[in-house]
């Protein structure tokens, strides 16, 4: 996007070379001309990449399953408060609120869900998918500025709706009032003496992590952007105490000739995160550990991303392909740890889905099913998120909880596949 990358260029002109850490932020975040920013059509078939919400409704469903179960875990609050960040156009959210109303009613009736996405576009994709249950105060949005999604948790003040002047915001200011529409009143304001907005019992993040900014470290320092000709340029500076410190304890120090990533912005995200009262967190990504970083592997993840190709430049296209690197799961255990929170033993997508569905043989995939024909295709869409050749060995799952009896949380069923 050339106004994207005149942006940058000036920038750099009047500061000097900016760290990649900043190139990236403005590449996805820029306020008018970000990846994210700007478009909401990256996901899918048509788009640049797959989530695991666009492979399949199911799933949803067995988070919704997985949901519910940690609800009654922590004993059935009502409300009980899911925080989710960075939910894209809302499929994932929409799925798991469709299948509690059907299968879990309790639950659904205690549910309440929050979005919190930073991208105008997206946030108007949200309003139609999730319209109705916006209308009645089962869900809502919450506009986190400059990349601090995580600054919704906690959050004490009502919730802010995406656009203000559309219809179905003044439907849901209207409920908010009490004034009836055919639908279940809702309001925010808490009994007198509490706070109006407790901090949630659940969060969730499924593909967020690998988009933060991260810095790029190398045996030459870390890696600086500048312009030369009309053209992005990389130069070195030397390291920080804190990105040396981020090395010692959570990563490895490149060979020559290497590149590794450093995230303290993630580390910053997961302490927010882990700020909860009392309940659960789940991220969901593709990453590693430092063990597997000592073994030679993940050494520069850094990658772009554009109609399901990825390419190592991330410098070809500013503002029109995602850019994403690893995400490092032993530094962000180690930040909810200091949190007060127990983080459980890391599981691959593949196990964590298949502890949930092994109960009932998945028949949350198939229970739509009619014909032959149907039940093939959900065969292969829910190999995809499961198998090896799909999404179920690359992403992995980390949960972690706070105030919860260990017992309980290690027998949840997508910690203990193989243990039944």
């Amino acid at each position: 996007m050339k106004a994207l990358r005149e942006k940058i260029e000036q920038e750099i002109s009047a500061s000097g070379p900016i760290p990649f850490s900043r190139y990236m932020k403005m590449c996805l975040y820029d306020e008018e001309f970000g990846y994210y920013a700007s478009h909401a059509d990256q996901f899918g078939k048509a788009g640049d990449f797959y989530t695991s919400s666009d492979v399949h409704a199911v799933f949803g469903r067995l988070m919704a399953r997985q949901f519910e179960e940690m609800w009654r875990v922590l004993g059935s609050p009502n409300p009980f408060l899911l925080l989710e960040l960075g939910p894209g156009r809302g499929l994932f959210a929409r799925d798991v609120l469709d299948w509690s109303a059907k299968k879990f009613p309790d639950f659904f009736d205690a549910l309440h869900y929050r979005l919190s996405e930073g991208s105008p576009a997206l946030r108007k994709r949200i309003e139609s998918t999730l319209d109705r249950y916006l209308q009645i105060g089962k869900a809502n949005i919450i506009v986190s500025e400059d990349m601090n999604a995580a600054d919704a948790i906690g959050n004490t003040g009502p919730p802010v709706f995406a656009d203000p002047n559309s219809p179905a915001a003044e439907r849901r200011k209207n409920a908010a009032q009490g004034v009836s529409r055919g639908y279940m009143q809702y309001t925010e304001q808490a009994p007198e003496g509490r706070k109006s907005s407790p901090s949630p019992h659940l969060v969730f993040a499924n593909e967020f992590f690998d988009a933060i900014p991260v810095d790029v470290l190398s045996s030459e320092g870390s890696l600086r952007i500048d312009t030369r000709e009309g053209r992005f340029t990389e130069t070195w500076a030397p390291s920080s105490p804190e990105e040396l410190e981020f090395l010692d304890c959570y990563s490895i120090h490149p060979e020559p000739g290497e590149r590794v990533e450093v995230a303290p912005r993630s580390q910053l995200y997961m302490s927010k995160a882990a700020s909860l009262d009392r309940g659960f967190l789940i991220v969901i990504d593709y990453g590693f550990t430092r063990d597997e970083q000592l073994a030679g592997r993940h050494r520069g993840t850094l990658k772009a991303i554009r109609q399901h190709s990825v390419s190592a430049n991330p410098y070809e296209a500013p503002g029109e392909q995602d850019i994403t690197a690893d995400v490092n799961f032993t530094a962000l255990a180690a930040a909810v740890e200091k949190r007060g929170m127990h983080a459980h033993k890391l599981v691959t997508q593949s196990q964590f889905l298949m502890g949930i569905g092994e109960a009932n043989q998945f028949t949350d995939a198939f229970e739509d099913c009619r014909m032959p024909q149907e039940r093939a295709k959900v065969a292969l869409q829910l190999k995809h998120l499961v198998t090896p050749a799909g999404m179920g060995e690359s992403f992995h799952v980390l949960v972690a909880g706070k105030g919860v009896d260990p017992e309980s949380a290690n027998s949840l069923a997508g910690l203990s596949f193989g243990r039944r």
